[in-house]
C-alpha cells in the first residue's frame, strides 16, 4: 500500500472510531452529498499570565497566509471577551473535504514560505515556548448551513462579536436527534431572528464526544441579546422544542463570548 493511501485509510478508520455509532448515520460531505465542509476548531491554550504576541505574529504573519496558499479560507482566529489568567486563542479552520485535511496538514509546516515567517515561533525554546497546549476537534458542517456564512459586518471585518456554543448528548442517537432539529427549522430561525450563525458543526474527533459546536454573531452584545429574545419568542422553535422527538437529546450548554482578532477573517 502506497504511503499517501495508508494515511488517507488511517485517518478515515480514526474519523469512523471517533464517531462511534453516530458516524455511521452522518451525513455524507463528499461529492453526492451536502458538501458540507470539515472544520477544526483549534484552542490554543497559553501558561497563565504569558502573551499571546507570539502566536499572534505566528498566526498573522505565517500560519493562515499558509493556509490561505493551500485554498483554505477564510480562517478566523478570537480571544475571549474576559480575559481569563490563562488567555485562550480560537482558531476555525474549514476545509472542503476529508481529504483536504488530510493533505493540509501534511503540506503546511513544509512551506518555506511559513518556516521563514514563523521562525521565531516555531524554533522557541523549550523554557520560553509559543503555547502550552492546543486542544483541537474535527467537526462535519450540519446539511442546513453546510459552509461557514458571514454577515456583512463580517465580511467587512466591522465591530463584531461571537458566541461559540457546544451542546453535550448523554448517547449518539440523541446527538443526532439534536442536529436533525438545528436542520428542521432551527438554523432557519436562527438567520431569521438576526442570531448571524457562522457555523454549525457535529463533533467528530476530540474530547467530550458526543457534542455539537456552532457560532453565532452580532455587532455588539445588546444587539446579539436581542436577537435572541426574538428567537425565544418565534413560534417555529416553540414547536421544535415541546415536539417530543427532541426531547433529552442536550445534556449540557457551555458558551464563550469571542472578539476577532486584528487578523481574524471572519
Amino acid at each position: 500500500m502506497k504511503r499517501r493511501d495508508f494515511l488517507r485509510t488511517s485517518l478515515t478508520v480514526s474519523t469512523l472510531a471517533g464517531l462511534g455509532t453516530a458516524g455511521l448515520n452522518a451525513p455524507a460531505a463528499e461529492p453526492g452529498g451536502a458538501n458540507q465542509q470539515y472544520y477544526e476548531l483549534r484552542m490554543y491554550r497559553l501558561k497563565s499570565g504569558a502573551k499571546s504576541d507570539p502566536l499572534d505574529s505566528y498566526l498573522e504573519a505565517a500560519a493562515i497566509p499558509g493556509l490561505n496558499r493551500l485554498g483554505i479560507k477564510p480562517v478566523g482566529a478570537f480571544t475571549e471577551r474576559e480575559t481569563k489568567e490563562a488567555p485562550t486563542v480560537y482558531v476555525l479552520i474549514p476545509y472542503p473535504s476529508l481529504a483536504s485535511y488530510s493533505e493540509v496538514v501534511a503540506k503546511l509546516l513544509a512551506d518555506p514560505e511559513l518556516q521563514k515567517a514563523g521562525a521565531s515561533y516555531l524554533q522557541s525554546p523549550k523554557d520560553n515556548p509559543g503555547f502550552d497546549r492546543i486542544d483541537s476537534w474535527l467537526m462535519l458542517a450540519f446539511a442546513g448551513l453546510p459552509k461557514i456564512e458571514q454577515p456583512a459586518y463580517s465580511r467587512d471585518r466591522k465591530p463584531r462579536m461571537f458566541e461559540l456554543r457546544t451542546y453535550e448528548s448523554h448517547s449518539e442517537v440523541k446527538a443526532l436527534k439534536k442536529v436533525e432539529m438545528f436542520n428542521a427549522g432551527e438554523i432557519d430561525v436562527m438567520r431569521e431572528t438576526g442570531l448571524g450563525p457562522i457555523f454549525y458543526g457535529q463533533a467528530l474527533i476530540g474530547p467530550n464526544l458526543p457534542h455539537l459546536t456552532y457560532m453565532l454573531s452580532a455587532e455588539d452584545q445588546d444587539a446579539h441579546k436581542k436577537h435572541w429574545d426574538a428567537f425565544g419568542k418565534h413560534p417555529i422553535w416553540n414547536k421544535l422544542k415541546n415536539d417530543p422527538q427532541y426531547a433529552d437529546t442536550v445534556s449540557k450548554i457551555s458558551n464563550h463570548f469571542l472578539v476577532p482578532t486584528s487578523y481574524s477573517q471572519i
